[in-house]
């Protein structure tokens, strides 16, 4: 599971969402629409994932 990852890109505003969806956007390093980045899949991320999915594009990578 190590060398998994996943390629995870904000499609949708954080305005109006629940301040701590914000924080974790924010914490998966996401600070502006459609940008990308590239997380290892673990347990962690994948928490993060669920919580603000709504907001999130999730493809492997």
């Amino acid at each position: 599971m190590a060398d998994k990852m996943l390629k995870i890109t904000l499609v949708k505003s954080t305005i109006g969402a629940v301040p701590k969806h914000k924080l974790t956007v924010e914490a998966m390093g996401l600070k502006k629409l459609h940008k990308t980045v590239v997380l290892p899949d673990n347990a962690a991320t994948r928490g993060m994932i669920q919580q603000v999915g709504y907001l999130l594009k999730v493809e492997e990578a």
